[in-house]
């Protein structure tokens, strides 16, 4: 009974409910709470030592920041300190049949959507109904069922995104069927809304605003290679219809993972923004296509230390001209990046100290050039902290 209260009570302080991420960065075998390490509660004792007791309920704080030195081309911009990451976390389980996830982000704006009326720095709010071992039903907000290791773990094992999934919205409301063929292969079915970012501009609304996914995900060798493919459709406004296919391959094993991520996206209207963007005249681009491919390596090359090496490769382009927009490539990004991670507390594994080195480079043809279109390469070294402090 006093499970099932504190449980209740952390659910109807934040009114929400959420789902079980499989990559939550603190998992309750590995770190004991701040409530526990204070309180100490214990439900048994065995040979005359203590035993922390099981919680079906976590919360978790989430933080990073860091000190930052901006390049833009060859000049110098700028020495300042940004807070990179500040959430909230709740996630647990009320019965064997049902558990909650929310999650709410402080990084982004706050604005109240009207379809869904939730802010969008709301990541997480919805419940998981797991009817049996073959089948589970997630209804609220919920990230997207697409393949690809960035979209699948949490955003600070990321570190840096990039451009394509930096301007994917990834957390959307709606319903999610996963169904487990086996331990090793599952399949999720899934339709939530699809919003455009782009309701300003005189575009007949749709009336089935929505995204459907279809993903499949396998996992091979014993666990240590992961596949990841989906795909889906969806519309943004009357006749104007969206398409991606992604698809991610991971291989994680002792010391090393290391990923290569394919992401491809064709659309009716420019919701990434990355096209009509170029343009000195405010227009949304139409018909337009985004292709990107990223490689990483992770080796953890001590229990202490951890390095990283990742590149990113991506194009945008016009495929039918429309307006301003000639048809063909309108832009060529490369993301290059290197860090060094140290974990100093054994004791302390959701604590880290981190330098990192980002650079973007931009060519845009001469397409591009002739709406006016400027984009510099950019460099970023950071100096920062991240801890994920497990409060309960």
């Amino acid at each position: 009974m006093k499970k099932l209260l504190l449980t209740l009570s952390v659910f109807f302080a934040f009114n929400a409910f959420a789902q079980h991420n499989p990559k939550t960065l603190i998992s309750e075998d590995e770190l004991p709470t701040i409530v526990e390490r204070i309180i100490e509660r214990r439900d048994s004792v065995i040979n005359g030592d203590y035993k922390i007791r099981k919680i079906k309920s976590h919360f978790n704080l989430e933080f990073a920041s860091s000190a930052n030195a901006y390049f833009s081309g060859d000049n110098f911009e700028e020495m300042s300190f940004k807070m990179n990451r500040v959430r909230l976390e709740i996630y647990g389980r009320l019965t064997d049949h049902l558990s909650y996830h929310f999650r709410q982000s402080f990084n982004s704006y706050n604005n109240i959507h009207t379809v869904e009326n939730l802010p969008a720095s709301i990541e997480y709010a919805n419940l998981k109904w797991r009817f049996n071992d073959r089948f589970d039903l997630v209804v609220g907000k919920q990230f997207l069922a697409v393949g690809g290791y960035e979209g699948y773990v949490n955003g600070l094992l990321v570190r840096e995104f990039s451009e394509f999934n930096n301007n994917f919205a990834i957390f959307q409301t709606g319903v999610k069927g996963a169904v487990y063929l086996t331990p090793d292969q599952h399949l999720y079915f899934q339709v939530v809304n699809q919003k455009t970012g782009l309701e300003e501009y005189d575009f007949a609304p749709s009336k089935f605003p929505l995204l459907a996914t279809a993903c499949w995900m396998g996992w091979f060798a014993d666990g240590a290679v992961n596949l990841q493919y989906s795909a889906s459709a969806g519309q943004l406004a009357k006749g104007k219809n969206i398409y991606y296919l992604m698809c991610g391959n991971i291989y994680e094993k002792g010391p090393i993972l290391a990923y290569l991520d394919v992401l491809y996206q064709r659309s009716g209207l420019d919701n990434q923004h990355r096209i009509s963007s170029l343009s000195s005249i405010p227009s949304v681009a139409q018909n337009v296509q985004y292709l990107t491919v990223i490689a990483n390596l992770d080796y953890r090359f001590h229990p202490k230390w951890n390095g990283y090496i990742k590149g990113a490769y991506e194009t945008a382009g016009v495929y039918e001209a429309n307006g301003l927009y000639a048809k063909g490539r309108m832009m060529t990004a490369w993301n290059a990046q290197a860090c060094l991670e140290w974990f100093p507390f054994e004791e302390e594994k959701g604590f880290k100290v981190f330098a990192h080195y980002v650079y973007k480079g931009f060519e845009l043809t001469d397409s591009a050039k002739a709406l006016g279109g400027t984009k510099p390469h950019t460099q970023r070294i950071s100096l920062g902290i991240q801890y994920i402090i497990p409060v309960l």
